[in-house]
């Protein structure tokens, strides 16, 4: 029995095969007579900013939402293993990597994060090209190489180009399709289907934090790495099916869309919106890289009991993406994320103030339901700003390649800050830099605020 897939993707390919006949082979027919010159200097504006036409979103069914279960499993794998380097900067502190700073060991799991978000941007026109299979292949191929390499690594060279560059450039390749596949599914679900996607952050950090507690002890290091290896390939070879059954019409080429457009340069609210993302990014990681370290040398908790902070700060951001989305919807995108950033920067400084394991444990919860805004408001929030959406794309990856800068140097920076004293590390530094860093955040999202109601005049919820 057919299904609307079917007769969506059937309706598609036959517009296509008549445009294919009437055009040749980028321009609409009613510029054919044009001349060649003209023709070449208006085909290579229109090619990077027009959206390629395909079908309208079936909005659910099987094949919608199996788009949403790959994505859910990609997200497992690359930003699961991103947001549980915590414990890994544990071990490498103490045992793989003892001789190596943590300001320098934190440079594997930020130059991992950076690439992420670096590549995933430059990778857009890609997929509008149609290369979205060759970028779920090579991505999970790159991300699964990346993983059973580091099972093999004792240097820090070799673990910092297993786990930061393999790793970072198969999981950048995998951000924009599975994103992308559930957006072009889904319209009046979208918001849902996304906040499913999304949760496999918190799954897959969850998962692979208590499999590395669990393992390192029984099977040691390289078998550890290598059993979350089998999953991350397990859930790679799911996703696969997933994400490609009846996505045919997505592989012929469309029109990518520009990388670059210089007049957001003179847009007021875009340079606010991206010092915005630059500061609380600057601060966002580096809590989430020294949760497990502060809680064993400076509280002497067990290591055990130092990753699971971890895997509860990483399991409330579960539930603190869905609240802020819920906050958002009512207040307004800005305004959640400055109550966001400011919430988060107050906790990082009151992280000074800490001397016990069930203040801590209190904190690690917070930290993660307050800071899980920090990423995924921005979006909706550049949405609600952007004056033109034909332009959406591009001005938010050039917004999203300043703010990897941060990503990408924040941590390393607070790991500098790191004292030691009388045999114990002082953390005053790491707290002082993110909170600040949030801080200055927050102050930027209440100017992004009151120029985008002063500019907008529709009201205080934006």
């Amino acid at each position: 029995m057919p299904t609307s897939l079917d007769f969506e993707e059937k309706k598609a390919f036959e517009n296509s095969t008549a445009e294919q006949q009437q055009q040749r082979p980028r321009r609409p027919s009613t510029q054919d007579t044009l001349d060649p010159e003209i023709q070449n200097e208006d085909t290579q504006d229109e090619e990077a900013v027009l959206e390629p036409e395909l079908p309208p979103p079936p909005d659910g069914g099987l094949h919608a939402w199996l788009k949403v279960f790959g994505g859910f499993l990609i997200y497992i794998n690359i930003w699961g293993f991103t947001l549980s380097f915590g414990a890994f900067q544990a071990y490498y502190t103490s045992t793989l990597l003892s001789s190596s700073s943590p300001s320098s060991i934190s440079w594997i799991g930020t130059v991992q994060a950076w690439l992420l978000i670096l590549v995933g941007v430059l990778s857009g026109p890609l997929f509008d090209r149609g290369y979205f299979r060759s970028m779920l292949y090579v991505g999970n191929f790159l991300v699964v190489l990346g993983i059973m390499m580091l099972s093999l690594c004792k240097e820090y060279w070799q673990v910092f180009l297993a786990q930061g560059v393999c790793m970072g450039l198969g999981a950048g390749l995998l951000y924009i399709p599975s994103l992308a596949l559930v957006s072009i599914w889904f319209d009046r679900r979208r918001a849902l289907a996304m906040g499913v996607v999304m949760s496999g952050i918190a799954v897959g950090g969850v998962v692979y934090i208590s499999m590395f507690d669990r393992l390192t002890k029984t099977a040691g290091f390289p078998w550890t790495i290598r059993s979350m290896g089998f999953i991350a390939l397990f859930a790679a070879l799911l996703s696969f099916p997933a994400l490609l059954s009846g996505s045919s019409v997505l592989a012929r080429p469309r029109k990518a869309r520009r990388l670059f457009d210089a007049t957001a340069l003179h847009d007021r609210l875009f340079l606010i919106f991206t010092c915005c993302t630059f500061f609380t990014f600057l601060g966002y990681i580096a809590p989430y890289f020294y949760i497990p370290t502060y809680a064993r040398e400076r509280l002497g908790t067990s290591d055990s009991l130092a990753l699971y902070m971890l895997v509860m700060s990483v399991a409330a951001s579960f539930f603190g993406r869905l609240g802020s989305g819920v906050v958002a919807h009512y207040m307004g995108s800005i305004v959640t994320w400055m109550l966001c950033a400011f919430g988060s920067g107050i906790l990082s400084l009151c992280w000074i103030s800490i001397e016990k394991e069930s203040t801590f444990i209190v904190f690690s919860v917070l930290w993660g339901f307050l800071s899980a805004g920090l990423v995924t408001i921005p979006s909706a929030a550049f949405a609600s700003i952007s004056p033109d959406l034909s332009r959406l794309g591009t001005r938010l990856g050039m917004s999203w390649s300043v703010s990897s800068v941060a990503t990408l140097i924040g941590a390393p920076i607070a790991g500098a800050l790191l004292k030691r004293k009388d045999g114990k590390t002082n953390f005053i530094g790491v707290q002082i830099w993110s909170g600040a860093c949030l801080m200055v955040g927050a102050a930027s999202l209440c100017v992004l605020w009151v120029e985008t109601v002063r500019h907008q005049k529709r009201g205080w919820r934006v």
